[in-house]
């Protein structure tokens, strides 16, 4: 007698999968958006997250990107070499770097959050407002509740 097949429940996993898929759609939709100014999705969040700010620490902007640090620092130091981010050193401990938004970086971010504007603004006349809206304050309740 051959081994029974396991059977899962066909709603198993479907939210992840569901916010998975989403989310890459929507990502891959707004980088290519972004190409033209040769910025990621990734390099854009980093740039959002340091907006006035004195700076951020690299590990807390790990956190706070939910990022790997070793990606972070990949990123990061990308952005420095195009001049989009600067790097300090603590007075204090030599050993801890902040992360700054240059007047360059500034500029990018303002060109990159009307492209995103515009993303979204197509997305909201192909799927209207109110469904827009309601995977926005679902999406927030979630990450509130964590």
């Amino acid at each position: 007698m051959s081994p029974k097949p396991v059977t899962t429940s066909k709603r198993a996993g479907q939210l992840v999968d569901q916010l998975t898929s989403t989310q890459r759609v929507l990502t891959r939709g707004l980088a290519a958006r972004f190409e033209d100014e040769g910025t990621t999705v990734e390099q854009w969040r980093i740039l959002r997250a340091l907006t006035g700010t004195g700076g951020v620490q690299m590990g807390e902007l790990a956190v706070v990107l939910e990022m790997p640090h070793p990606t972070l620092t990949r990123l990061v130091d990308g952005m420095v070499e195009s001049a989009n981010l600067y790097r300090t050193q603590s007075s204090e401990d030599r050993r801890r770097v902040s992360v700054h938004l240059s007047n360059r970086g500034g500029s990018l971010l303002e060109r990159l959050d009307a492209i995103a504007d515009d993303h979204e603004k197509s997305l909201r006349s192909l799927h209207g407002d109110a469904v827009v809206d309601r995977l926005s304050d679902a999406l927030s309740s979630f990450t509130a509740s964590q």
